[in-house]
């Protein structure tokens, strides 16, 4: 037995070292994640991305949308499909926003969100917005999106959840109000002679 209290000292300090490294090394089939984020930094990239974003719906130009991500980032969008890497999801976002319903909507306002820090994830409701179709109506459809934070101002994911058949219902509704009242170009006429049925 040592009588030396160092040398115990020692021993403890080694077992209980080895006790901390056994208990944190990641187990199969968990999940971990380490962030060095704050609640308060994810906020501030998300506004920071969705003022850029109406700016992208006021001046029609879509093509830095995808500099909002990771090179490597994944978007899923549950009606479109999962575009990866930042050039799939500047083709993707471009195609989409510059053709009917996206390219006649006026803002992305958020209804809520939070954040959950410890998976570096903001979750909110987003409200799309479609202009005045010419009775004094205001339409919308919402969606859930979820992004992940990367750091730098980036994110490494998107996903966008919500009722194809519920935002298409809003936007042949809407395209049948502009048709009477003058206001549907020849792209939502193409989309109400497909949708509208």
């Amino acid at each position: 037995m040592s009588t030396n209290l160092n040398d115990n000292h020692r021993t403890s300090r080694r077992r209980g070292e080895a006790a901390i490294r056994a208990t944190s090394a990641p187990r199969p089939g968990w999940m971990s994640v380490v962030t060095s984020f704050t609640a308060a930094e994810i906020t501030e990239a998300y506004a920071a991305l969705h003022a850029r974003v109406q700016g992208y719906v006021d001046t029609g130009d879509w093509s830095d949308f995808a500099l909002n991500f990771t090179e490597d980032a994944t978007y899923v969008e549950h009606a479109f499909g999962t575009f990866r890497g930042r050039e799939a999801i500047r083709e993707w976002s471009v195609s989409t926003m510059t053709s009917f319903p996206g390219s006649v909507m006026t803002g992305f306002p958020l209804a809520w969100q939070v954040v959950d820090e410890a998976t570096s994830r903001l979750i909110c409701e987003v409200r799309n917005l479609m202009p005045d179709p010419g009775d004094g109506s205001a339409l919308e459809q919402s969606n859930m999106t979820i992004m992940t934070y990367a750091g730098d101002g980036l994110f490494s994911r998107e996903e966008d959840i919500y009722n194809p058949m519920r935002f298409m219902t809003m936007s042949v509704r809407w395209a049948r109000v502009a048709q009477e009242h003058g206001r549907l170009d020849d792209e939502g006429r193409v989309y109400l002679a497909t949708y509208g049925g």
